[in-house]
């Protein structure tokens, strides 16, 4: 398979590279998964994701009295672009591992993180995401699930929508408001909420491909105990616009369409019209840039920051890129076969997301230039 490596000079990256590589490599041709576009949502193998936990490629950078590596945010940033350009099968564990994980651990209590923590580095807590509803798309301060306090806990009650994978969740995190407030920001507080609690009802979502990943959940006075609270109740709004920086700042906002990008490649040669060539040079170009904002992003984590506005920013351009991948796919993969199962089909599918997941154009603009406002 074809690559756009950028070097650094760090012998750890280039051993997780070379391990995720062996495996992604073995199991392929083993013929246990084929590679495809938007991997991780719509390509779930818990096993290949156990076998992730046992290399301790899940919940890298946590602390190990959890089962993390302690490793950096960008050395994780290394295992996942491999596992994305590969296509391979880790929808099970990526939301759990990449952003629940690290918010728990921001703002969790004691008892939160050594009870939910250990479970996702070894893959057995797998989280759906309760933020979206039917009447709260990207305006998330706009949601109307709400949780009353009990004796003990609160009372859940709601619906939340596109949630994918909750069918085969442990777990879920859920947006729920708490209190009225006059700014709609205001009053919202985060829960990990068990999947197996009486009073959750999940309905299918099919594709059109026939495909099922996306979910409507509906919660019906469901009990969420004291200390499954992430943080500061009524504070979940700032929790959750940082939380965001892990969702939208990732490799998987540039890397969905690669098993398409690197059919291109393969499929290139100098004999090709110049123009062809221009265009898939460009793509490279720009998927060069991408990376490197990745890295940024990986790195002021690393640093301990929320990178609100560089997340934003790689998502909006990481999106417009992954469209652009399957327009001149479109053109120069000879013979295009759109089939619901091919390499193109399944980019072409799942396109219409990638402007929506994690925030529509307008709500990234807007934090954009909240940023330049400041400057």
């Amino acid at each position: 398979m074809a690559t756009t490596d950028i070097v650094f000079a760090d012998g750890e990256l280039d051993e997780i590279r070379s391990t995720v590589r062996a495996l992604t490599e073995e199991w392929h041709r083993r013929g246990l998964f084929e590679p495809r576009s938007d991997s991780w949502v719509r390509s779930f193998d818990l096993e290949f994701s156990k076998e992730l936990a046992t290399r301790g490629l899940i919940g890298m950078t946590w602390p190990a009295r959890y089962g993390g590596g302690e490793r950096s945010n960008v050395a994780r940033l290394a295992a996942t672009e491999e596992l994305l350009r590969a296509g391979a099968p880790v929808a099970a564990h990526w939301i759990a591992d990449r952003q629940i994980g690290p918010s728990i651990l921001r703002h969790g209590s004691d008892r939160l993180k050594d009870e939910i923590l250990p479970g996702i580095t070894r893959a057995e807590n797998l989280f759906c995401l309760g933020m979206s509803e039917p009447g709260a798309g990207s305006d998330l301060a706009a949601v109307r699930t709400v949780a009353h306090r009990t004796e003990g806990g609160w009372r859940l009650t709601g619906r939340k929508i596109w949630t994918s994978g909750a069918h085969k969740a442990t777990h879920a995190y859920v947006l729920a408001r708490t209190e009225k407030a006059e700014r709609k920001h205001d009053g919202l507080s985060e829960f990990v909420v068990d999947m197996s609690e009486s009073g959750i009802e999940v309905t299918p979502i099919v594709d059109m491909a026939g495909e099922h990943h996306f979910n409507e959940v509906a919660f019906d006075d469901v009990f969420i105990p004291e200390h499954r609270l992430i943080g500061v109740e009524g504070q979940g709004w700032r929790q959750v616009v940082e939380q965001l920086s892990f969702e939208r700042g990732g490799a998987e906002r540039v890397l969905s369409t690669y098993p398409v990008l690197s059919a291109m490649i393969d499929a290139c040669s100098p004999a090709d019209e110049p123009a062809a060539l221009t265009q898939l040079g460009t793509l490279l170009a720009r998927l060069g840039t991408l990376r490197r904002l990745c890295w940024n992003v990986a790195r002021s984590l690393d640093q301990g920051k929320a990178p609100v506005q560089e997340a934003a920013t790689l998502k909006l351009l990481g999106n417009e890129f992954e469209r652009d991948v399957i327009s001149v796919a479109r053109e120069l993969l000879s013979g295009n076969d759109s089939r619901p199962d091919s390499v193109f089909g399944q980019a072409l599918l799942a396109s219409p997301g990638f402007s929506i997941r994690g925030g529509a154009a307008d709500v990234l603009l807007s934090i954009i230039a909240k940023q330049e406002a400041r400057a």
